[in-house]
């Protein structure tokens, strides 16, 4: 499945996301992280056979830009409520992984009524002095490998790890990196603690916490966490590490599945 690709900007173009979309049935909004490299993954592949997905990539990430127009969290939030304005939803279910998980978190906060139902997939945003996160943003390269995946020898986490053999390529591939890092880096470094436990209360919809058991990130006791501070949030967990939607892509859809039916 080849997604639509196209720009969509806001505030006369000061701010323009790349979002990405395929697949028909309700919409689902995903909000990527740090490392999910070239935006349309196997996991909204299997999503999209349920529901029309669309996947914006963050401002300042990929060919979306206006990331320096941007103030602050809450400045993304607003920006983000933005686009799905100018999408054309007025609700959608709401998905996202680690930081995308912290804006989907942001966002069904500040605009319950946006957000049907919530899946936050090892979300950023609390903090515990006693189980702190890891910096994935700036860990070197050669430690980043076993700390997102359970197995860094698997297919998934091999072909994660590859760089272009072509030194031009691979360059502007190491340039991307640290750009798309930046970009989020902004929002959240280097405490990603900015007041979000005020705001969950707020949250209306129906949400679901999806964790890796073997999560060497973001440490599963957030887990609880986000559960006792969103009413009625459930929480399920499955094997894999913090990479899970890449780990296990159809073991992750169907719970989303299963929750969002």
């Amino acid at each position: 499945m080849t997604p639509e690709d196209r720009i969509v900007s806001i505030r006369d173009g000061a701010v323009a996301f790349r979002v990405l979309s395929a697949g028909r049935g309700a919409p689902l909004v995903y909000f990527h992280s740090f490392y999910e490299r070239g935006g349309w993954l196997p996991f909204l592949e299997c999503l999209a056979r349920r529901h029309t997905v669309h996947a914006p990539l963050h401002p300042g990430v990929a060919g979306s830009t206006g990331v320096e127009m941007l103030d602050d969290l809450f400045d993304l939030t607003l920006a983000y409520e933005e686009l799905l304005e100018a999408l054309g939803l007025a609700a959608a279910y709401l998905c996202g992984h680690f930081f995308g998980g912290m804006v989907a978190a942001e966002l069904a906060a500040v605009f319950p009524s946006r957000a049907r139902r919530l899946v936050l997939i090892s979300p950023l945003g609390l903090w515990r002095d006693d189980a702190p996160s890891e910096d994935i943003l700036i860990l070197p390269q050669e430690e980043l490998l076993p700390v997102l995946w359970n197995d860094p020898e698997s297919e998934a986490a091999r072909r994660w790890a590859e760089l272009p053999e072509n030194d031009a390529e691979n360059v502007a591939a190491q340039i991307e990196s640290v750009a798309r890092r930046a970009a989020m880096g902004k929002f959240i470094w280097p405490i990603p603690d900015r007041g979000l436990t005020k705001r969950l209360h707020r949250i209306q919809a129906p949400a679901l916490v999806l964790w890796g058991d073997a999560d060497r990130v973001n440490p599963v006791a957030y887990a609880e966490e986000w559960q006792r501070r969103i009413k009625g949030a459930a929480v399920k967990m499955l094997r894999g590490g913090h990479m899970l939607i890449h780990e296990a892509p159809e073991a992750a859809t169907r719970a989303v599945e299963e929750f969002l039916t």
